[in-house]
C-alpha cells in the first residue's frame, strides 16, 4: 500500500481523529543527525484520548514505529513504512505533586524536567540535564547520566498498547536494566511520575550547571549527533575502546567519529543515514579486531535502507 492509499484508508476509518496525521513526511526534519527517509504516514496525536481511539482504529497489519525528539535516532534512507507516532504538544504537561513528586508528559525535553523540578525545589532530577531527548525516551532506554539512572527516579508510567487500552505500570513492571526497558515493544509511553527529594532549588541549579559546564566541554553537543553512539561493555568504556582501536576521527563521507569524545559520531553537512551506520559498523569492528569486546548500539536505527 502506498503512503497515500494508507493516508486515505486511516481518514475514512477514523471520522473522529483530532491529532494530525500527514503522508509521506520527511523524518530528518525530526532527528538530530538531520538524515533519514520519509514516514509513509505521520501521526502526531492531540492527547491521550486521541492516540489510544487512533490504535483502537488502526489496522492490525498496519507497522508502528514511535518516535521521540529524535536525539538518540538513526532513521535509514529508505524510510518507514507504515505509520509513526511523534508525541507532541499534547503530551508537554510538566504538574509538581505533594511529596516531591513530578508528573510529566513524555514528549517533555529531559532538561526541562531538571529545570521544573529544580524551580520546585526538587532534588534528584539535576541529572536529567545531561540527557538529550525526551521524557519517553528515557523510559524506553532507562536513561541515565552521572551515575542515575530512570529507573532510580521512576514511580509509574502510563501507556497505550496496539489496541489503544491504557495501561499504569510500576517502576518494578519496566523490567529496566543498563538502557534496557522489559516493557512490551509496543506500549508507547504518554506520561511519567517521578520520584525527588526536599532540595534547595539554588543548589539544585549549581548541579545543573555543572552537569551543562561538563557536557559542554567533553561532548559535541552543538554538532548533529545522536548522542552517545555505543553502549558501555560490561567493566570497560566504549570511548576508550573506540579511541584504543585508533577510530577517533575516523570518517565516512561527511560522517565522522567525534574527536572531542569518540562514542559520538557527528554529521558534519551531508552524510547519509547509510555513511552514519557504515562508520559505526566500522568502528564495531575494529573494537572488536583490537579488544575482542564487541561494541551494542546504543542509538536506535530504524527504517529501510535507500
Amino acid at each position: 500500500m502506498s503512503g497515500t492509499n494508507l493516508y486515505e484508508t486511516l481518514v475514512a476509518a477514523m471520522p473522529h481523529l483530532r491529532g494530525r496525521l500527514g503522508a509521506g513526511s520527511v523524518l530528518k526534519d525530526y532527528t538530530w543527525f538531520r538524515v533519514g527517509g520519509p514516514a509513509e504516514v505521520l501521526f502526531s496525536p492531540a492527547d491521550e484520548a486521541d492516540l489510544a481511539y487512533f490504535m483502537k482504529a488502526l489496522p492490525a497489519d498496519v507497522p508502528v514505529t514511535t518516535i521521540g525528539l529524535g536525539s538518540n535516532l538513526l532513521v535509514r534512507d529508505g524510510g518507514i513504512d507504515g505509520v509513526v507516532i511523534r508525541l507532541g504538544r499534547g503530551f508537554n504537561q510538566i504538574q509538581v505533586e505533594e511529596g516531591s513528586r513530578l508528573r510529566v508528559g513524555t514528549a517533555v525535553p529531559d532538561t526541562k524536567v531538571a529545570r521544573a523540578a529544580a524551580d520546585a525545589g526538587i532534588a534528584g532530577l539535576a541529572f536529567y540535564r545531561g540527557i538529550p531527548g525526551g521524557v519517553g525516551g528515557a523510559l524506553r532506554m532507562n536513561g541515565g547520566a552521572h551515575g542515575t539512572e530512570t529507573c532510580d527516579v521512576l514511580v509509574e508510567a502510563r501507556a497505550v498498547d496496539r489496541s489503544g487500552e491504557i495501561h499504569v505500570l510500576s517502576v518494578d513492571d519496566m523490567g529496566y536494566s543498563y538502557r534496557h526497558c522489559g516493557a512490551p515493544d509496543d506500549y508507547i509511553f504518554t506520561e511519567a511520575l517521578f520520584q525527588g527529594s526536599p532540595g534547595d532549588p539554588a543548589e539544585i541549579l549549581a548541579e545543573m550547571d555543572e552537569i551543562a559546564a561538563y557536557r559542554e566541554e567533553v561532548q559535541p553537543i552543538k554538532s548533529r549527533t545522536g548522542g552517545s553512539t555505543f553502549k558501555n561493555p560490561q567493566g570497560n568504556k566504549s570511548w576508550q575502546l573506540i579511541d584504543a582501536a585508533g577510530c577517533r576521527g575516523l570518517a565516512v563521507g561527511d560522517a565522522k567519529v567525534s574527536e572531542l569524545h569518540c562514542n559520538f559520531l557527528i554529521n558534519e553537512g551531508n552524510a547519509s543515514a547509510a555513511d552514519l551506520e557504515a562508520l559505526g559498523e566500522t568502528v564495531r569492528a575494529r573494537v572488536k579486531e583490537t579488544s575482542g569486546v564487541q561494541l551494542e548500539w546504543e542509538i536506535k536505527r530504524l527504517g529501510k535502507p535507500a
